[in-house]
C-alpha cells in the first residue's frame, strides 16, 4: 500500500518537473533557509555549507522523478542535505573520533540539563561548533535532526554502538565546553 502525503507545494513540485525554472527557483525560496541551517550545523561552515546546499539543489531537482511522494518534500530535501553534508565531512575532514573499542556500547542513564538559565540556546550553539566532526555530526543528526542510531548507523556507515558511543561522548564534551564557558567566560 503506497501511501502519498499530502505536499503543500505539491503545485510547485509538478511545475518544476516540467522543467520550470521559476517554480525551482519558488521552491528553492520555500527551502533554502531552512536546508542552508541543516548544513550549518552538519559542517560548522558557511561557505561549506553554501556549496552544499547549491549542490544539494541541484541534485534534488536532477532526481525530481525520483521523489514519490511518501514523505514531505521537506524531509526527502533533507535527507539529500544531510547526505551531501556527510559526504562532504568525509571527503575533507575526515568522520569520526577514534574509540579504543567499536564493540563497546556505551550507556549513559544520568540526566544532563541544559536547560539551565545561564546554558542559553545561543551559547549551546556556540558549544557545538567547537565539538569535533565526528562527535558533532551524530549529535546534530540525532537531537537536531531526529535521527535514530539505526538511521545515523546507516548513513555514516558505522555501527549502532558507534553512533550512541560519538554521541554520548558528543554530550559529556558539550557539557564539558558550556561548563568551561561558564568558568572562564
Amino acid at each position: 500500500m503506497n501511501q502519498q502525503t499530502t505536499n503543500l507545494h505539491q503545485d510547485v513540485i509538478d511545475q518544476c518537473l516540467t522543467g520550470s525554472r521559476e517554480a525551482q527557483y519558488q521552491l528553492y525560496k520555500l527551502y533554502s533557509k531552512a536546508m542552508f541551517n541543516v548544513c550549518l550545523r552538519m559542517v560548522n561552515d558557511r561557505d561549506d555549507a553554501e556549496d552544499i546546499l547549491q549542490d544539494s539543489f541541484i541534485s534534488a531537482f536532477r532526481n525530481l522523478k525520483g521523489y514519490r511522494g511518501d514523505a514531505p518534500f521537506g524531509a526527502w530535501m533533507k535527507r539529500i542535505v544531510v547526505n551531501k553534508s556527510i559526504s562532504f565531512i568525509k571527503r575533507n575532514r575526515g568522520m569520526m573520533v577514534p574509540l579504543e573499542d567499536d564493540s563497546v556500547e556505551v550507556v549513559d542513564n544520568r540526566p544532563h540539563d541544559f536547560s539551565d538559565e545561564q546554558m542559553r540556546v545561543d551559547r549551546i550553539k556556540e558549544g557545538i561548533k567547537l565539538l569535533p566532526d565526528g562527535f558533532r555530526t551524530v549529535l546534530t543528526m540525532y537531537l537536531l535532526e531526529g535521527f535514530d542510531h539505526k538511521e545515523i548507523s546507516d548513513v555514516l556507515g558505522i555501527s549502532e554502538s558507534t553512533s550512541k558511543s560519538q554521541y554520548l561522548r558528543a554530550k559529556k564534551k558539550l557539557g564539558s565546553i558550556l561548563e568551561n564557558q561558564v568558568n572562564y567566560g
